[in-house]
């Protein structure tokens, strides 16, 4: 996975060049940490989250603020204090603040609002890695069938008091335990407005130049019912693409020529493309990596489950707040429901022909979402326990011949056991093959043609676990 590092498309498409992921090898065993968080997460408390965010009637971002009882305020004070008491019993470890902002008005806004982000964020331990952020969010706000009802009854109890459950789980799971990796756990409104408490972290942390090394979002990911009946309860779907937002990136600066937070693109951008392209690698940006750790990692620590990689940036007609992330050169995800009910989305509460509509407690199995917040564990617990992913990756091609020769800059982390090298073949999904070579920057793999093959090296960490693989660019004499 490609680390974006400045603030320009430009350095963040070079980054989207050096940083990617590839999942730990199978044979490896289980790490003991993350299979005991995975363990404790809790389907029992993820239902009475989800409960008490429908109990406030409404959480449309224009909804009422000063009720303790009712509207987006009270729901968002509640989170703040759950969040609150999961750090005080795990000993102040979780900072949880609280990122307000005002919204001006817009298309889905119709006044100037205040917007508050839900953060907790649990600090890396090691020295080498706590600047790299893994941030999950789902989104507390909610919406009937009209958008701009700011007072009717709006549970959202899958959209998305589900995704907000899950990430409250695992920030309360997860503040027991120390990572090298800094772990942010958020809970956005706005997205039913247009994705905007989403943006406005996105935009920030841009401005502040975080190394956001992944972002996932849950959004309507507790239910695996669809609305022709079909039911897999041992299924997820986890859209994964990053080139589209950057391709979307690059065409809207070529066609308004306006600087924005993102900055225009220009002709390093061009470049940078073009070689990944010429390079094999258009498949292998950060978003499609990271969606191969996530696949991996949360099969082997929930057996019998398959994630299911989906390479798009979301579903047709709809967006998550993984999508301002993409837009600003970070590796971002989202999960969600192998299946969809478009009764129980978006629409008011009503029985007609006796047909239930809306999106009520009922109809979220909660089983189910327990087990898409375990594979939400997984993947982040193995990828903040790792190192950081080896840097200026290359494929030598030299001279003809039928092996292999990678190279790369050392790691700067105490305590490394060595490195890895994965490849696959071109048509696959995912890592297939992978080989030891030890503390080495230099290694061959003989009987491997450059060819026909796509490689990644990994760095493995003191715990034996492997970090994102570094995508290798071509290099001559």
């Amino acid at each position: 996975m490609r680390k974006p590092i400045s603030t320009t498309i430009a350095c963040a498409a070079l980054a989207l060049l050096v940083f990617s992921t590839g999942a730990a090898a199978d044979t490896d065993p289980l790490d003991p940490t993350v299979a005991r968080i995975v363990g404790d997460v809790s389907a029992q408390r993820i239902a009475r989250r989800i409960e008490a965010l429908v109990g406030f009637h409404t959480r449309h971002t224009m909804s009422e603020t000063e009720s303790d009882t009712r509207g987006i305020g009270a729901a968002r004070r509640w989170i703040q204090r759950e969040l609150q008491a999961c750090s005080k019993a795990a000993g102040g470890r979780l900072q949880v603040e609280m990122d307000e902002y005002i919204e001006p008005a817009g298309r889905r806004i119709s006044k100037p609002t205040t917007l508050v982000n839900v953060v907790a964020t649990l600090p890396g331990s090691s020295p080498a890695s706590r600047d790299r952020l893994l941030v999950v969010s789902g989104h507390y706000d909610s919406r009937n069938t009209d958008v701009m009802d700011a007072s009717g009854f709006a549970p959202g109890a899958n959209d998305d008091a589900s995704g907000v459950a899950a990430v409250m789980e695992l920030a309360c799971v997860m503040a027991a335990h120390q990572f090298d990796a800094t772990l942010v756990f958020m809970a956005v409104p706005g997205e039913e407005q247009g994705l905007l408490g989403a943006t406005h972290w996105a935009k920030t942390a841009r401005a502040k130049n975080l190394r956001i090394e992944a972002m996932i979002t849950n959004d309507i990911v507790g239910s695996a019912t669809g609305d022709a009946g079909q039911y897999d309860p041992k299924q997820l779907r986890l859209f994964a693409d990053g080139f589209d937002p950057l391709l979307r990136m690059l065409v809207k600066a070529q066609s308004n020529q306006q600087t924005t937070d993102t900055d225009s693109a220009s002709d390093a951008v061009r470049k940078q493309l073009q070689a990944l392209a010429l390079a094999g690698g258009s498949e292998d940006l950060p978003t499609h990596q990271l969606g191969r750790h996530l696949k991996a990692s949360g099969e082997r620590y929930v057996p019998g489950f398959t994630v299911n990689l989906i390479q798009r940036r979301d579903r047709y007609l709809r967006g998550g707040d993984h999508l301002p992330f993409l837009e600003r050169g970070y590796a971002a995800v989202r999960f969600t429901e192998p299946f969809e009910n478009f009764r129980h989305q978006h629409q008011d509460v009503r029985t007609e022909n006796g047909v239930v509509y809306g999106d009520l407690v009922e109809f979220v199995d909660m089983p189910y979402l327990a087990n898409v917040t375990r594979i939400n564990a997984a993947g982040l617990a193995t990828l903040a326990l790792a190192p950081a992913a080896p840097q200026n990756v290359r494929l030598e091609a030299i001279e003809l011949d039928n092996n292999s020769t990678l190279r790369w800059d050392a790691n700067a982390e105490p305590g490394l056991k060595g490195y890895r090298v994965v490849w696959r073949e071109t048509g696959s999904p995912t890592w297939q093959q992978h080989r030891d070579v030890g503390l080495v920057t230099r290694a061959t793999i003989t009987g491997v043609s450059k060819d026909n093959v796509v490689f990644g090296v990994q760095a493995i960490g003191a715990r034996g676990m492997a970090s994102l693989a570094s995508y290798p660019l071509p290099m001559g004499r």
